[in-house]
């Protein structure tokens, strides 16, 4: 990929963030898998690993002090039971999905052959670089806001991670139903701010609809109805 269309997509990126490096080669960086990066050795062109670290370390900053400011009577236990859960690698997939992530990661071949793009344990790292180059270009509340806004949105909203989500599996699974799938049905607002809308169908059948901040809470918000729906029926 030439350096013209690299910087196309990654304004593309900062659009749907809401976040506009000053240092474009910090956000170059974030997005730059070791096996990319060694393809093009004559470059010097550094990989994620190192902002991925510090990542690491705002996001758990972060989601502590959220977490310790939001649940006032929760004790130290239960904190870090519920910040693991937020920030796991397979949590962090699914939220770096929502703002399609993985588009945007820059791979060697050989990497993108055996299907790096769509693993967890690459995109999750990659959002954890994001955060890492977002705090270095623009501070402490610069990566804060993007924290809250991409990752924590669906606890703000009283959206718990995956549970309706779980719940309706297991009631699809225990009645032996077939074709169930969630379906993105719009979306509101602009892309560092949108709005989405989701829906749970069974059988060809709308059975839930819920909106969302992310795609992940529509998903939940619809889940939550389609359980009350199912609960209703039976």
């Amino acid at each position: 990929m030439d350096s013209v269309k690299i910087a196309g997509k990654q304004e593309e990126l900062e659009s749907k963030i809401g976040y506009f490096f000053k240092d474009k080669e910090l956000l170059k960086q974030a997005l730059t898998h070791s096996s990319y990066a060694n393809e093009r050795k004559s470059g010097g062109l550094g990989d994620y690993e190192r902002l991925e670290f510090l990542g690491d370390a705002v996001l758990e900053l972060v989601s502590s002090d959220f977490l310790y400011h939001n649940n006032p009577d929760m004790p130290e236990g239960k904190l870090t039971k519920k910040r693991a859960s937020m920030v796991c690698e397979p949590a962090l997939a699914e939220c770096a999905r929502d703002i399609e992530l993985q588009k945007y990661i820059l791979l060697g071949k050989g990497e993108e052959q055996t299907g790096g793009r769509d693993r967890d344990s690459i995109i999750s790292d990659v959002m954890e670089a994001l955060i890492g180059a977002i705090y270095l270009d623009g501070g402490i509340e610069a990566a804060r806001k993007h924290i809250l806004h991409f990752i924590l949105e669906d606890l703000k909203e009283g959206v718990p991670f995956k549970d309706s989500k779980t719940i309706l599996q297991e009631i699809i699974q225990a009645n032996g139903y077939e074709s169930f799938c969630y379906r993105l049905a719009g979306e509101k607002g602009p892309d560092h701010d949108k709005t989405f809308i989701s829906e749970v169908v069974l059988n060809g059948e709308v059975i839930g609809k819920g909106e969302g901040r992310s795609k992940k809470a529509a998903e939940q918000m619809a889940a939550k109805e389609a359980i009350e729906k199912l609960g209703g029926i039976s």
